[in-house]
């Protein structure tokens, strides 16, 4: 039980725990999870064709998208549970199958039916990405090397999130959606093989709940609820700053959502590579700013800590967030004139350290808390989506944009709610929260 007044004192004796591995080793395992979370986000600027193709409208078409959404979320549950359970390595050789039986199955699809299915299972196989890979950093690195380890996973997936739209958009002008989604099956083959070959399991020992079983068969199957993930975000403190990253990404979804709407029909843009190639900037801004931003939270934390002389909050990180969630964010959407790449790295700036944060203030169910604050999220996110062009139909560009911002704003009053109250939140509902001896 954490109460309101526990001293999170410093403990060197947990800290070996991390020593598993060597500097090199951790690197290449940080490696593979990023390459292993970049999700096949190179559905949308295919719509067009993908409709033609299949004698349908581009709405209609655009339901795989929401499917998706659904889909990663449901995925991203069912995986980040199960790995508490059976591990992380087993989660990502369970997971590719389906991403290449799914690819295969898009790439194939005849109706519109068949490519509603085949895409769910696609984008369920590769929806662990994130939380698994968030729960590996975790695993293996230290509470003040944490936040950095993050940001570079958190910079190569977010990075991939902005790239894979250009890829796919010129799959699709010089080149064949299907032909795009058989080479996902082959990206997902040389995934599999390389956590096959090279990924070691990186729980902690002992901690899975396969290991904690007094009998077990040579095959063991187990239900393990993907739901119970969602209880955790009973916490106030990880309920609040899901919430808060929410508000503060819905400003990322306002400007590159409309992309096609705005630049491509202000300028005649009609080409679905150039269209895709309007992603980049902010991509680079991902790529660049999470592993600043991890960098930064790490100092911030470490800072404290000696402050205090060696006890340790875990809401310190969240400090980092001050510099984005309150000056990069809000001029960057306010203005939109340079709009992307600014946005894309100021929101890293908030995200990365509440990732970070999630892992810290949970760490043996890292998964878990990282796939729960992502499937809500997705919820929040679709629906504020769904009426980002509207908006911009009804009241402009300018005004929607600055509604962005007020609600980054808000996200952002949440956070320092939570830093400042933080430990009287953790105190009011324990959902089982690290301490130093087993962060």
């Amino acid at each position: 039980m954490v109460l309101e007044d526990s001293p999170l004192l410093a403990s060197t004796t947990h800290e070996t725990i991390y020593d598993r591995f060597a500097p090199d080793q951790k690197r290449w395992i940080v490696f593979l999870v990023s390459f292993a979370g970049l999700l096949p986000t190179t559905f949308v600027p295919s719509i067009p064709q993908i409709a033609k193709d299949l004698d349908s409208t581009h709405a209609v078409v655009s339901l795989t998208v929401s499917l998706s959404i659904l889909a990663s979320a449901i995925g991203a549950l069912v995986w980040a549970a199960y790995s508490s359970f059976y591990g992380r390595r087993w989660m990502y050789l369970w997971g590719m199958p389906f991403l290449c039986i799914g690819s295969c199955g898009v790439a194939m699809a005849a109706s519109l039916k068949s490519l509603l299915f085949w895409r769910f299972v696609q984008t369920f196989g590769c929806s662990g990405g994130i939380p698994l890979g968030a729960g590996v950093v975790g695993d293996i690195y230290k509470l003040e090397e944490r936040g950095t380890a993050i940001g570079v996973f958190f910079g190569a997936t977010l990075g991939g999130f902005a790239v894979a739209p250009f890829l796919g958009g010129a799959a699709a002008q010089y080149w064949s959606w299907r032909n795009l989604h058989y080479s996902l099956a082959v990206w997902g083959l040389l995934e599999l093989l390389l956590i096959y070959l090279w990924f070691p399991e990186t729980s902690h020992p002992g901690t899975l709940g396969i290991d904690k079983l007094k009998r077990r068969r040579w095959i063991h199957i187990t239900w393990v609820n993907p739901l119970s993930s969602l209880w955790l975000l009973r916490s106030p403190n990880l309920f609040a700053v899901m919430l808060a990253s929410t508000l503060v990404l819905i400003t990322d979804y306002v400007l590159l959502v409309p992309l096609a709407y705005t630049i491509g029909v202000r300028y005649g843009i009609v080409n679905e590579a150039i269209i895709g190639a309007c992603f980049l900037p902010n991509g680079l801004g991902n790529f660049i700013g999470a592993p600043v931003a991890g960098r930064l939270s790490d100092i911030i934390v470490r800072r404290w800590r000696k402050h205090r002389k060696g006890v340790w909050f875990p809401e310190d990180r969240l400090r980092a967030t001050w510099i984005g969630g309150l000056v990069m964010i809000p001029l960057s959407i306010g203005s939109s004139g340079l709009i992307t790449t600014y946005v894309g790295g100021s929101v890293d700036f908030v995200f990365n350290p509440i990732g970070s944060y999630n892992v810290d203030v949970a760490r043996s169910r890292s998964a878990e808390t990282t796939a729960a604050s992502a499937a809500i999220r997705s919820l929040i996110l679709s629906a504020a989506t769904a009426v980002v062009i509207p908006s911009i139909e009804h009241i402009g560009v300018a005004w929607t944009n600055i509604i962005a911002a007020v609600l980054a704003i808000i996200g952002q009053g949440l956070i320092f709610l939570t830093i400042h109250y933080g430990d009287r939140m953790r105190a009011s509902v324990d959902v089982g929260f690290s301490t130093t001896e087993n962060s």
